[in-house]
C-alpha cells in the first residue's frame, strides 16, 4: 500500500471543552495509523477558545487562540472541526468558513436542526464537505447509514432512544424502584445530567435529533419546530410499576414515520413490549431502531454520549473529510433533501394510550367512562381497577390505536365528569 507520510492535512478545532480535549486527545493517539487509514497525517494547528491564557490539561498553549479571524485567514487550515455548541457565533463560524473554501465537520445538534437546511446548502454551493455524524447519537454512525449504507431503502420509520440522561433515569426508575427525583440526582452526580437538565428531561436534546434523522430518511426538511415533544417529568414509579404489569417497560423516545399523507415526527415517553429490542437498551446507551420496506429491520446501538465516545465519531468524519482532500473531491451531494413532505399534527396521527385515572367508587361509573369513549370513537383494549379506597378507585385503561384527535376529545369530556378526581398518567403505548 502506497503511503503518502510527508502529507499533512491542517485542521482546526472550536472548543476545547470536554467533547473538543477528547477529540484532540484521541487524533494525537492515532497519528502513526492515519497515513494508511486517511492516506495523510492530520495536524491540530489552531483551537478556538474563549480565555487564550487559561491552561488546559494536555494541550499544548501555542496552540490556542481567541481569535477566529486568525483561523479563517490561515490557508494552511483546510478543515474546521466545530465542538464549541450553540447557534451564534457557531452558525457564523462555518458559513464563513465554507465560503473561504474550508471543509466543516461539527457534533452541534441543535445548530443542525434548526439550520441545517442553510449549511447543508452553502456546503454544497461551495463544493465543501460537510460531517455531522456525531450530532446525534454519539459514536452510533446512523448518519453514515441513513446518508450512504441505506440510501437506496425506502424508510417508513425510526424510532430512537437517543438521550443517554433521559434513558439512565428511567433505568434506574424501573431496576432500583427509584423516584423520578432521586433517580436525576443519581444521574446528576454521576455527570450523566447537567446542573440544568431541561434539555434532556424535556425531550428537547431527543427532538434535535430525530427531526434530524427524519430529514436523512426521508429526504425531506424536518426542523425541529416540526417535532411534538414530550418530556420524563411526569413519570412516576407507579407508571413503571404498571408498565411491568403489562410486560412493558417506559423508554423516552424519538418517533419519525412516513406515509403516503407525510411525516409524523414525535419525542414522547412510551411503554415498549419487553420483546422489543429497544426494551432492553439501558443505562446511558442509545440506539436506533430502523424499518425499511426491503431491509425490514435494523438496529444500531452505542454509547450514545461522552468524551470518548462523542470524539470517535468526530474523529471519523474528521478521516473521511481529510481523505477527500488527498484524493482531491468531496460529497458533492450534501443535502439529499429533494422532497417537500407535509409535516402532520400531533391531532392527525395515531397512538395507543395507557391512561390512569382516580374516579368515584360507586355504581355506573365505569359504564359511563366507557360510554364517554364510545362516543368520541376510542376503543379500549383492556381495563383494570387495581385499587378502592376511601370512595375512589384507580382505573387503568390500555386503548387500542387511535386518532389522537378522537382520543383528546374523549380526554376532555373525562375531566369535566363529576366522577373522576382526576388524570393521573398518559402515556403512548408502542
Amino acid at each position: 500500500m502506497e503511503v503518502i507520510q510527508n502529507k499533512i492535512v491542517k485542521a482546526a478545532l472550536l472548543g476545547a471543552g470536554t467533547v473538543g480535549s477528547g477529540v484532540y486527545e484521541l487524533v494525537k493517539e492515532r497519528q502513526k495509523d492515519f497515513p494508511y487509514i486517511c492516506g495523510t497525517q492530520i495536524e491540530i494547528a489552531k483551537i478556538l477558545v474563549r480565555d487564550a491564557s487559561k491552561e488546559r490539561e494536555g494541550i499544548p498553549s501555542d496552540l490556542l487562540t481567541d481569535s477566529w479571524e486568525e483561523i479563517i485567514a490561515d490557508d494552511s487550515i483546510s478543515i474546521i472541526i466545530e465542538v464549541m455548541g450553540g447557534i451564534e457565533p457557531a452558525k457564523s463560524y462555518l458559513l464563513e468558513a465554507m465560503k473561504a473554501g474550508k471543509q466543516v465537520v461539527t457534533a452541534n445538534k441543535d445548530l443542525i436542526a434548526e439550520h441545517g437546511h442553510e449549511l447543508l446548502d452553502t456546503a454544497e454551493k461551495y463544493g465543501c464537505d460537510f460531517k455531522f455524524e456525531a450530532a446525534v447519537a454519539g459514536c452510533v454512525p446512523i448518519i453514515q447509514v441513513l446518508k450512504q449504507s441505506m440510501s437506496s431503502e425506502n424508510i417508513t420509520e425510526i424510532m430512537g432512544i437517543v438521550n443517554g440522561t433521559t434513558n439512565y433515569i428511567l433505568t434506574r426508575m424501573t431496576q432500583s424502584g427509584m423516584s423520578y427525583d432521586e433517580a436525576l440526582k443519581e444521574a446528576t452526580d454521576l455527570g450523566y445530567a447537567e446542573a440544568d437538565p431541561t434539555a434532556d428531561v424535556d425531550g428537547l436534546d431527543a427532538g434535535r435529533k430525530i427531526a434530524i434523522m427524519a430529514s436523512i430518511a426521508f429526504h425531506s426538511r424536518v426542523t425541529f419546530s416540526d417535532v411534538y415533544i414530550e418530556g420524563i417529568r411526569n413519570i412516576t414509579a407507579k407508571d413503571i410499576f404498571y408498565a411491568k404489569e403489562f410486560n412493558s417497560v417506559i423508554k423516552l423516545v424519538g418517533i419519525a414515520r412516513k406515509d403516503e399523507n407525510g411525516i409524523e415526527v414525535k419525542v414522547l415517553p412510551i411503554l415498549i413490549p419487553q420483546e422489543h429490542p429497544l426494551a432492553t437498551v439501558n443505562d446511558s446507551f442509545n440506539a436506533v431502531f430502523v424499518h425499511g420496506t426491503a431491509s425490514d429491520d435494523t438496529m444500531y446501538y452505542g454509547r450514545g454520549a461522552g468524551k470518548r465516545p462523542t470524539a470517535s465519531a468526530v474523529t471519523g468524519d474528521l478521516c473521511t473529510v481529510a481523505r477527500h482532500i488527498i484524493e482531491k473531491h468531496s460529497n458533492l451531494r450534501v443535502c439529499s433533501c429533494y422532497k417537500e413532505l407535509p409535516i402532520k399534527n400531533i391531532q392527525d396521527t395515531y397512538s395507543r394510550f395507557f391512561l390512569r385515572m382516580q374516579v368515584a367508587d360507586r355504581p355506573g361509573v365505569l359504564a359511563n367512562i366507557t360510554s364517554v369513549f364510545g362516543t368520541s370513537q376510542v376503543s379500549i383494549a383492556q381495563i383494570i381497577q387495581k385499587s378502592r379506597q376511601n370512595g375512589n378507585a384507580e382505573l387503568v385503561i390500555i386503548t387500542d390505536k387511535v386518532k389522537e384527535l378522537y382520543f383528546s376529545d374523549a380526554l376532555n369530556i373525562l375531566k369535566r365528569l363529576s366522577i373522576v378526581n382526576s388524570i393521573s398518567s398518559l402515556i403512548r403505548v408502542y
